[in-house]
């Protein structure tokens, strides 16, 4: 199961929020994600994600940086959805007249 992983949740983030919480890891935890990853689903994105993030790590190009790789991310707030906010007079747009010399999209309609 994932929940061994180094990133919790892993199965069910998207590639996105991978590549940022990958940054947080060292060389072993990518190691571990991308191991599990070629064993489990195998996404391409998500493997090419981890190979280079690996690559940097090896070569001495990056280092893991701070941050908790369990912190919320933008795609799980926590916070219950709210629903959208309705128009206001003040977020409308300009009010829509229709041209006072017929309809230009309307052939049948003669513009003088």
């Amino acid at each position: 199961m994932s929940h061994d992983l180094p990133l919790p949740d892993y199965d069910g983030l998207p590639v996105g929020a991978i590549e940022s919480r990958v940054r947080t890891l060292d060389e072993a935890g990518v190691g571990e994600l991308l191991d599990y990853e070629q064993a489990h689903a195998n996404r391409v994105q998500v493997v090419q994600v981890l190979e280079r993030r690996l690559l940097s790590l090896q070569q001495g190009a990056a280092e893991p940086s701070a941050g908790s790789p369990s912190a919320l991310a933008p795609e799980t707030s926590g916070t219950s959805a709210e629903p959208p906010e309705q128009a206001a007079p003040a977020t409308e747009g300009p009010p829509q007249n229709p041209p006072s010399q017929g309809v230009p999209t309307n052939p049948a309609q003669p513009r003088t």
